[in-house]
């Protein structure tokens, strides 16, 4: 008997990775976007892309905690969504908000510091994107996981970009902080879960368990 050709995680993360753009466009054709629609549309395409990438660094705690396997396989397709959509986050800033002006883009960059770090983030982000196929894996051996490591880096910047680009402070706990909060609280347990006497534990723990 032949295995099923996808399987059910396997086709959750990939309608799960496309309803977030399906929505934006349904909305945006039915006019029920914000008064800012352009804002609307950055903000929901940056959230997007901070979801699947907190989804892609969840695969590997999900393996040490249940011995669940298959959300390995699953990591780079998240991954590639989440520069995906950081990358419509980009284009959104860059033609729809700024309409190109470069200038003033580079300026805006430069000075204000959420627009700093989101840019530091989606370097990173696209680095990693380009070198996630297996080619750059054969070419790279040993050198591939180690540049795979700024994910650990990416993913506090692309946090912090969220919660700079907010209005509240995230770290006086005022304003709009909710979803950067637990986004940043997410992020620190999956990364406290990769250190090696975190996952000796907890591999320890499910192994007797």
């Amino acid at each position: 008997m032949k295995k099923a050709r996808f399987t059910p995680l396997q086709i959750a993360v990939h309608l799960g990775a496309w309803y977030p753009l399906v929505r934006l466009v349904f909305d945006a054709l039915t006019g029920v976007l914000s008064a800012n629609p352009i804002q609307d549309a950055e903000q929901r395409l940056g959230r997007a892309a901070i979801t699947l990438l907190v989804l892609s660094l969840s695969a590997t705690p999900l393996n040490t905690l249940f011995g669940w396997r298959e959300p390995l396989k699953r990591r780079r397709a998240l991954g590639l969504y989440a520069f995906f959509y950081a990358a419509l986050h980009v284009a959104v800033f860059v033609a729809l908000d700024y309409g190109f002006a470069w200038a003033l883009i580079v300026e805006t960059i430069v000075e204000k510091r959420y627009t700093l770090v989101g840019a530091a983030a989606w370097t990173l982000l696209a680095l990693l994107a380009v070198t996630s196929f297996d080619f750059w894996k054969r070419r790279l051996r040993k050198n591939w996981k180690r540049l795979h490591r700024l994910v650990y880096l990416a993913a506090p910047l692309d946090v912090l970009h969220y919660a700079w680009a907010k209005k509240g402070d995230v770290f006086q706990l005022q304003g709009d902080i909710l979803r950067p909060l637990a986004y940043g609280v997410l992020v620190l347990v999956l990364l406290l879960m990769r250190l090696p006497a975190v996952r000796r534990l907890l591999s320890a723990t499910r192994r007797a368990r």
